[in-house]
């Protein structure tokens, strides 16, 4: 299923602060609240086995929104422990944009989604011809010591464009507005300069006002 005239137009939705989940990465979580258990079962009952991973944003009545953009993933591993929960993982298939929230009997939530804008996530990885890798490693190698993280160097070095750029920027310990940033950005290259502000922010004392 990789051309958006097969993707379903209603699928479930799972807000998660700060779980960010890109275009051909994948997504460990760990599931165990009762809806999202039912949601998971719901999921691995259809053909394409999709959950749309939405950010949730404040509103200024209190009410419990979503940003309008999210991923949707596959559902491509999974495994169940004793006691009942589920450690799976999500691989992104293309992003979306929520039409409507859709009301049901389900306990978890669902909506009405537009994946027209998205065409390129359904194509091959993106290159980034601008790419200075040195610069981009020396400013990394300093966020990471600010933050007291640790790595594989030579693996992460090894990494191609895309997965290197995607998987630093879901991984990074970034605020959920500044997530989805990086996960609105329209192409490879503006979600590499997005993430490089971003830590450049952050090693200026200016952590959570990079992305308003």
């Amino acid at each position: 299923m990789t051309r958006i005239k097969d993707f379903p137009d209603l699928i479930p939705v799972f807000p998660l602060p700060g779980a960010l989940l890109l275009p051909r990465a994948r997504l460990p979580l760990h599931i165990f609240e009762p809806r999202y258990i039912a949601m998971l079962e719901d999921a691995m009952k259809t053909p394409h086995r999709l959950i749309g991973m939405v950010q949730p944003r404040s509103a200024p009545d209190g009410a419990d929104r979503w940003h309008m953009i999210g991923c949707a993933g596959r559902l491509t591993a999974f495994s169940e422990t004793e006691d009942g929960r589920y450690m799976i993982t999500l691989t992104g298939i293309s992003r979306f944009r929520i039409r409507q929230e859709v009301a049901g009997f389900t306990p978890y939530r669902r909506a009405e989604v537009d994946w027209s804008d998205f065409a390129r996530d359904c194509g091959v990885a993106e290159q980034d011809k601008g790419f200075d890798r040195g610069a981009f490693f020396d400013l990394l190698e300093r966020f990471f010591q600010h933050h007291a993280l640790s790595t594989d160097w030579s693996s992460l070095k090894e990494a191609e464009d895309e997965m290197l750029i995607n998987s630093l920027s879901m991984l990074c310990p970034f605020d959920p507005h500044e997530k989805q940033a990086l996960l609105e950005a329209p192409s490879l290259a503006t979600r590499r300069e997005t993430l490089i502000t971003l830590m450049e922010f952050a090693l200026h004392g200016g952590e959570g006002e990079a992305i308003q």
